[in-house]
């Protein structure tokens, strides 16, 4: 266990944009400090800074490491550090694929490692209390959920660094993930998926806009919509402050969550609901009241929750099995556009183990 009174010794790999940012993020934080950071490229960091992830840990004293470097090194990366005894935060995607992700759940097992996937947005605030809201009946029984994600990604963002723009990445890998992520956390899990992508917009081989159908294990139904060419003030990042790099549009949302008896906007929290003593009834006005939820930021506070777990006085919010869940999903999803059919997540997750665990050769599906 780490001693509880020093700060926790981290080391980064990957300096990119993420890469900086999380450094941001150790800097805030009186209880962690950045040590060293692995990146092949030249990079102008204020540590010492070293070529590869092996070289970092021989070479400096670290308690837990950070990954933030392309999604295809995740789980080698990830493994390699928990070999080395240490505290893993791994940014998501988890893996490049479910069957990949599979190998990452089990040395989690095998080496009985601490990691963290970084699903940060479940650290938010408006999260907790949306979760909370749900459970106590807040808008009665859930009957379906919708949500967008929609920005417009500079050029740059695809031909300065390559791998955006290269399978492994797409809109759904690197932003639907996210979203996805959070409508299993607030509505269970999904037992159909119906999916159509498209590449016509910037002509890359990989997506830039999709969407979603989606049917839970309780009955809801649901829909999602990304794209990382269209102009929008809808998503996450435009509806909060956890990227300042986004602008902040106060009034946005991404999620609205429909029930019996109300309905919730998330992440602002807006709860619409009729005269709670009389029957639903659409003729009937709405009123508008919102929940209550501290300010922070996800990341701020998936950084406190992730020392926690280096310390070992709290387990991972977001397991690699949990994490690897959600990619199956996305998987699920790109099969789903790629053969215009529904796939049952019961049968995809099946399929993925099987070939997992009986050909190391198995290519899984392309994100295109």
């Amino acid at each position: 266990m780490t001693d509880t009174h020093a700060p926790v010794r981290i080391g980064l790999a990957g300096y990119g944009f993420m890469g900086r940012q999380h450094a941001e993020f150790i800097e805030r934080q009186a209880q962690a400090t950045l040590v060293a950071i692995a990146d092949p490229a030249p990079v102008d960091a204020p540590v010492p800074v070293y070529v590869t992830i092996e070289a970092m840990i021989e070479s400096q004293q670290l308690d837990a490491v950070i990954i933030v470097n392309p999604n295809v090194l995740h789980v080698d990366s990830a493994i390699e550090c928990l070999e080395a005894g240490l505290t893993v935060l791994l940014e998501k995607p988890v893996a490049t694929s479910y069957a990949e992700s599979l190998r990452l759940v089990d040395a989690v097992d095998r080496l009985q490692g601490r990691l963290l996937v970084g699903h940060h947005r479940r650290h938010h605030p408006s999260i907790t209390s949306s979760a909370a809201a749900l459970a106590a009946g807040a808008i009665g029984d859930l009957v379906g959920v919708s949500g967008v994600w929609s920005a417009r990604k500079e050029d740059v963002y695809f031909t300065e660094i390559p791998w955006h723009a290269e399978p492994g990445a797409g809109v759904m890998l690197i932003n639907m993930v996210h979203d996805l992520d959070l409508l299993r956390h607030l509505c269970g899990e999904v037992v159909d998926v119906q999916a159509m992508t498209s590449t016509h917009a910037r002509g890359l081989v990989v997506e830039d806009t999709a969407s979603v159908n989606l049917r839970f294990a309780s009955g809801v139904v649901g829909s999602f919509f990304a794209s990382d060419a269209g102009v929008s003030p809808w998503g996450w990042d435009q509806a909060t402050e956890d990227t300042l790099e986004f602008p902040f549009v106060r009034d946005s949302m991404a999620y609205q969550l429909v029930g019996t008896r109300g309905a919730l906007s998330v992440p602002d929290l807006a709860r619409y609901s009729y005269d709670p003593s009389v029957a639903p009834n659409w003729h009937s006005p709405l009123s508008r009241t919102y929940l209550e939820a501290p300010q922070t930021s996800s990341y701020d506070a998936q950084l406190k929750h992730f020392l926690a777990v280096v310390r070992g006085e709290a387990a991972p919010l977001v397991t690699a099995a949990d994490a690897a869940g959600t990619l199956a999903l996305i998987e699920a999803a790109a099969q789903s556009a790629a053969t215009g059919r529904t796939i049952s997540m019961e049968e995809f997750r099946a399929q993925r183990a099987g070939n997992q665990r009986s050909d190391s050769s198995f290519t899984p599906v392309t994100f295109n």
